[in-house]
């Protein structure tokens, strides 16, 4: 009787421990879970709050990195239909957007998101409030996306460096709050919101999938007065697939204005779509005809966020000088280009112009437990084991507030003089 007694202390002992266990792995998985929900929901500035925690409560920069690449648990208690907001910048500029959230809103559930940039840019500011950004615009509203509708005024054409800091800032609040497909995310525009288009194109595609400008032209970027009389390069056009359409009569830009621009994007292998609407007009009037057209068109081209190959040309290095996991650092003339292909842990660069560039190193991507090497104009300079780091995969987390591109490495390399 005493030995049964033993044995059933003993067996209950067990019991409450493996339940004592087990209650603490459950509670240490779920407060883990809190501090990445509040890290992806923080602001840049906020997340700094939580990055010690995070590295405190990682074993290792291979579990923080799955535990970002996871993400957070996103909420339903969030705004849906359509909501009015306004980014205020660093200056104090009050940078108005109205975005379209589906009424049937499912956290669980990843949401493509589409920008619509507007037309007619020479504008007053917009007040708030007001219906500024309806004209044309009721038709966004769908259940299977979330539409952003961003304003531009006379002191905030989309082409303006303000613009360029400013629409990439939008779409990080909204990932901070909604679960949003960071491979579905594309840029559409109308008249000057079409010529926007195309300067991110030009300019920053990292976030986007694809672009798709109509009845812009892309000429006015280079125009001194009022395009900000940029250079154009067209290799950074063969980052992402545009979508173009211009009518044959358009009073601003008819077709045969921008045959020669689509002939250099034939030529240099762009991939492009360019529709000439016959007899059309500077308007929109054959959208809905050429809707299910668009709409496969975004469906073919998601965003792949790790190609093996990345090209890119920059004449500045404190903005427009980063594509995806490639950073161009230091200009020896300008502008600079740089090719990179990559095959597991080698990196072939060709580099014209570029004395100073970063790789951004992803862990399914390349095998850390190996040398990686980097070869530059033909000459190797690079082969040694590089160390995973979290400072770097919080600080790129944190900057681009995106889970299909986490980095846990960065190789910041310079050319042989």
């Amino acid at each position: 009787m005493r030995k049964f007694s033993w044995l059933f202390l003993l067996t209950l002992f067990l019991y409450f421990n493996v339940i004592e266990v087990n209650n603490k792995a459950v509670a240490e998985e779920s407060s883990n879970r809190e501090l990445i929900t509040s890290f992806w929901a923080a602001s840049p500035e906020e997340s700094l709050d939580f990055l010690e925690q995070l590295k405190e409560k990682a074993p290792d920069v291979e579990t923080l990195y799955e535990w970002l690449k996871r993400g957070p648990e996103y909420s339903r208690d969030v705004p849906v239909g359509q909501q009015e907001s306004a980014r205020i910048s660093g200056d104090g500029t009050r940078f108005p957007y109205v975005f379209l959230v589906p009424e049937g809103y499912d956290p669980s559930h990843k949401y493509p998101v589409e920008f619509m940039l507007h037309g007619g840019v020479s504008r007053p500011e917009w007040d708030p409030g007001g219906g500024w950004w309806r004209r044309g615009y009721e038709s966004l509203k769908q259940e299977d996306r979330i539409v952003v509708v961003p304003a531009s005024w006379n002191e905030a054409f989309w082409w303006h460096e303000n613009q360029a800091e400013n629409l990439p800032l939008i779409l990080n609040i909204l990932k901070r709050n909604y679960n949003i497909d960071e491979d579905r995310v594309t840029l559409s525009g109308i008249s000057d919101g079409g010529t926007g288009a195309y300067f991110f194109a030009f300019k920053q595609p990292t976030p986007w999938a694809v672009f798709l400008p109509y009845i812009g032209h892309p000429g006015v970027l280079r125009n001194p007065q009022s395009g900000g009389g940029y250079k154009l390069y067209f290799e950074n056009l063969m980052s992402k697939p545009l979508y173009i359409v211009n009518g044959e009569n358009d009073r601003l830009y008819p077709a045969s204005s921008v045959a020669p621009f689509i002939d250099i994007l034939v030529d240099a292998g762009v991939d492009h779509i360019w529709k000439v609407i016959p007899e059309g007009g500077h308007n929109t009037n054959w959208l809905p005809e050429e809707i299910p057209l668009i709409e496969q068109f975004k469906q073919d081209n998601a965003r792949d966020a790790l190609p093996e190959d990345v090209k890119w040309v920059a004449d500045r290095t404190d903005k427009f000088n980063r594509n995806l996991w490639v950073r161009i650092d230091e200009l020896s003339q300008t502008p600079g280009l740089i090719e990179v292909q990559r095959i597991g842990n080698q990196f072939d660069v060709i580099a014209r112009g570029v004395s100073a560039f970063t790789l951004l190193l992803n862990p399914g991507e390349v095998d850390f437990s190996q040398p990686i090497s980097v070869t530059v104009n033909g000459e190797e300079i690079h082969s040694e084991v590089v160390v995973q780091n979290a400072n770097t995969l919080l600080h790129w987390a944190n900057e681009d507030k995106d889970r299909s591109m986490l980095f846990t490495a960065e190789l910041n390399l310079q050319t042989s003089k």
